[in-house]
């Protein structure tokens, strides 16, 4: 039985596959051989096009199948990693709406920042354990307040991974933790935190 294990980082996609009887590496390999692009249209900001993660996706892929002589219909199971914090929206046809905003953009900081005074920093260490500070829910603010015409048109929100789970599957999921990490997740109600995207006016539905 073999695994396929996907790390979507910011420099690189790196693949492997795993004998999932032995615990030991089939093959394994990355793309691009060299560094993948960070775009900074401004000081501070940090992007990368969704699409260019899937195309590495595929090509590692074919490398694996076809180099390593893996089958792919004997892998029985796919495991996602990923760059934390990052934005992916998506229109109702699972279009990419603009470059994602990366882990290292600093854009949203003082939007963050902003929240956790309203907040108050009780709220915010109890309920979502944390600042709102620079993580996924500010960054999609910054989009609301930056880029009306844009969040208008979104129909879902991703992290890096859901959307590489995306478009494997053609679903749009995740999962609490995934929401955690972009500090959607109210730890004390065990729910979507409600007070955060009340007071940025943000859909529930989006996530």
């Amino acid at each position: 039985m073999l695994f396929l294990g996907i790390d979507v980082g910011s420099s690189s996609v790196k693949l492997a596959v795993l004998d999932g009887n032995t615990g030991s590496a089939v093959a394994a390999t990355q793309y691009p051989k060299r560094e993948l692009e960070i775009q900074s249209p401004k000081a501070g900001w940090a992007e990368q096009d969704p699409d260019v993660w899937w195309q590495c996706v595929k090509s590692g892929c074919a490398e694996l199948f076809e180099r390593f002589s893996v089958d792919p219909s004997a892998i029985a199971g796919v495991g996602i990693t990923y760059q934390m914090h990052g934005l992916v929206l998506v229109d109702a046809q699972q279009n990419v709406l603009r470059p994602a905003i990366i882990w290292c953009d600093s854009r949203a900081v003082a939007t963050g920042d902003e929240a956790l005074a309203e907040l108050g920093s009780d709220y915010c260490y109890e309920h979502l354990l944390n600042s709102p500070g620079n993580f996924t829910a500010a960054k999609l603010r910054w989009v609301q307040q930056n880029e009306p015409d844009i969040y208008a048109r979104i129909d879902k929100i991703m992290l890096p991974g859901d959307y590489i789970a995306m478009r494997l599957s053609g679903q749009v999921t995740t999962t609490a933790g995934g929401l955690s990490e972009g500090i959607f997740w109210d730890f004390k109600q065990n729910q979507i935190g409600s007070a955060l995207l009340k007071l940025w006016d943000i859909n529930p539905a989006l996530l």
